[in-house]
């Protein structure tokens, strides 16, 4: 990951309501929700989340795909873990332990992460 990637991703989460929609959408895991599921959990108008959603895609923090009438948008947990390496990676002047501890916290984003990519 580069600082651009990185800072566009972290401009993403810098609004309240993006990071407690980017929030959700992780804790729903790889099958992700619905757009109005999303809506009612956040207490959103439409128009707000869907711009805010944008946003996030935009980052490359979710992916939307589309099932019957519905898009369901979910957290891509491989940015997710790129975004915690980069800021991590070089803390401590690379001490073994905190090495461990970056790849521990990577592992763990990834831990949802669906096997094939489903993006569109």
């Amino acid at each position: 990951m580069d600082s651009t990637t990185a800072l566009t991703a972290f401009a993403a989460l810098s609004q309240e309501g993006r990071l407690e929609v980017f929030r959700l959408l992780v804790k729903a895991g790889p099958d992700g929700l619905a757009a109005g599921l999303i809506a009612e959990r956040v207490g959103r108008a439409p128009n707000t989340l869907s711009a805010q959603l944008n946003l996030l895609q935009q980052a490359g923090l979710i992916e939307s795909r589309r099932e019957g009438r519905s898009i369901i948008y979910s957290a891509c947990f491989d940015q997710v873990s790129d975004l915690i390496v980069y800021l991590l990676e070089d803390c401590c002047a690379g001490e073994p332990c905190v090495a461990i501890s970056v790849q521990a916290a990577a592992d763990r984003a990834l831990c949802c992460a669906p096997t094939s990519s489903t993006s569109s």
